[in-house]
């Protein structure tokens, strides 16, 4: 078994170039038996087919025959996954830390370059108190959600859109992935319609309908899609879309094997007061009977419902795992003790 705390103290030994958006990932040449200057090397080859990672490891920290035991035990998680499209929700205290957002960039470009279909959809509520403050425009909030009237829908579209996607895919293609920018306006990957609650929460939207031909030879190529939850009406009126429901939504209507939500908390906990009681697998009904008793509530509600909202749609599992911890993906994903909660149909 590949345990969790042994898989994240190898990725801690990487070298910085792993560990960092700085990870440079040079094309395979006649040339790649020279040695290389940098002792680290890793090599992604890419095509409309697969994604390998080629890595050749040189002496540091973690003695040589763990390394490859590590990655020899990580082998069936990557047979498992390969090929198949994972939907990545980021937000949180992995989009407020530095480290943790660094954590983040470098798990997608290695899952991307072993082979998974990956697709980031993001939010950015922080980003956004802080222009709107920037610009003396009170934040307003009703249940959790944001008031978004025609002054903040602006500010929400250049944030999200302008800012925090185009950053988000300038620090993947630096760690030698391809990332390319988008939003659910682009191609009409999310059609709008005005929240039930429209009168009190302005532009604040729902997913009509989800059409992801756009994002298709994007993932066919390898390429990670990066997904800003803003979305637009048959008039062409923005709406502020909650990146958890964008997220599920379009892991339904790509078929996609995993949605994972990066959250603030350790995942659903049997007694939300102590961080140690972690649900670590749960079915949908076991999910039903802990809201019925009240041991799911608050903000914990909307993600587990959009996690068995697009497990009824064919997602097979949905994942809250918990974004504070760095490589969370690569625990989630490449092994057996996970990093938060998954939940199965």
């Amino acid at each position: 078994m590949l345990a969790a705390k042994t898989f994240s103290s190898l990725a801690s030994s990487l070298p910085k170039t792993l560990q960092t958006p700085n990870l440079t990932i040079p094309p395979l040449s006649s040339t790649a038996k020279t040695k290389p200057q940098n002792p680290f090397l890793t090599s992604c080859l890419k095509s409309s087919s697969q994604a390998i990672l080629t890595e050749t490891l040189s002496t540091h920290s973690t003695p040589g025959p763990t390394r490859v035991k590590i990655l020899s035990e990580a082998l069936p998680f990557i047979q498992k996954f390969r090929g198949k499209t994972i939907i990545v929700k980021y937000g949180g205290a992995a989009m407020k830390s530095e480290q943790l957002q660094a954590s983040v960039i470098a798990d997608l470009v290695l899952l991307s370059c072993v082979g998974l279909r990956i697709v980031f959809v993001h939010g950015g509520g922080p980003e956004i108190n802080h222009w709107l403050t920037r610009l003396g425009i009170k934040s307003n909030f009703l249940n959790g959600l944001r008031v978004t009237d025609a002054s903040t829908m602006e500010i929400v579209s250049m944030v999200l859109v302008g800012k925090v996607n185009k950053h988000l895919v300038a620090l993947i293609n630096k760690a030698g992935a391809t990332a390319v920018g988008l939003s659910g306006i682009d191609g009409r990957l999310f059609m709008a319609r005005p929240s039930p609650n429209s009168a009190e929460l302005g532009f604040v939207g729902e997913i009509a309908n989800v059409d992801p031909t756009v994002l298709r030879p994007l993932i066919d190529n390898y390429h990670i899609p990066v997904v800003a939850s803003v979305a637009a009406d048959m008039t062409g009126q923005s709406y502020n879309i909650n990146a958890d429901t964008a997220a599920g939504e379009l892991a339904a209507a790509l078929g996609a094997e995993k949605l994972i939500l990066l959250t603030d908390v350790a995942g659903i906990l049997e007694n939300r007061y102590d961080p140690g009681s972690l649900v670590k697998e749960i079915d949908i009904k076991g999910v039903k009977r802990m809201m019925e008793d009240g041991k799911i509530a608050g903000g914990m509600i909307p993600k587990v419902n959009c996690c068995v909202r697009s497990l009824a749609q064919g997602v097979q599992t949905a994942s809250i795992v918990d974004g504070r911890l760095e490589h969370s993906l690569l625990l989630e994903i490449l092994t057996d003790e996970g990093a938060g909660t998954m939940i199965t149909g």
